[in-house]
């Protein structure tokens, strides 16, 4: 496999589709058909139920910020890693009641791409569990592990 810039290809990715201006449909061009999320160990395949599900999560996010913390590859370039971080208020994130509150989401994600520089594969991990607890407690806190 030729030496490809995956961090170029990555980096476009989180700011076509999730920095401001939003364009979900950047994902017509970056994503293989066949591209693969696998989000909190559920598998969400093909490209367009990727773009229905990116959609869908944007809309329950008022005031959206999507902020690249560092990304990193393999020799080839073929494996991306990223650390990433979302703020912004609830607007039904993770099927809770829409009430606005601000929250912090901080993850990671380890990337495949394929020879022909499209993206094949997410595996994406984040602080679900205490993103919850800001949406859902009294106290605006999130749980602590």
């Amino acid at each position: 496999m030729a030496r490809m810039d995956g961090v170029a290809i990555v980096e476009n990715f989180w700011r076509e589709v999730w920095q401001q201006p939003q364009n979900p449909d950047a994902i017509d061009q970056l994503m293989h058909e066949d591209f693969i999320i696998t989000s909190g160990g559920q598998d969400v395949r093909s490209r367009e139920a990727f773009k229905k599900w990116v959609i869908g999560f944007q809309a329950k996010v008022h005031d959206f910020q999507f902020h690249i913390v560092e990304t990193f590859q393999n020799e080839d370039g073929s494996r991306v890693a990223s650390r990433w971080r979302v703020t912004g208020r609830n607007n039904g994130l993770m099927d809770t009641e829409p009430n606005g509150v601000s929250f912090e989401m901080s993850g990671t994600a380890v990337w495949e791409i394929g020879e022909d520089g499209l993206l094949r594969h997410n595996w994406v991990e984040r602080n679900a569990f205490e993103v919850f607890g800001a949406l859902t407690r009294a106290d605006g806190q999130q749980h602590k592990f």
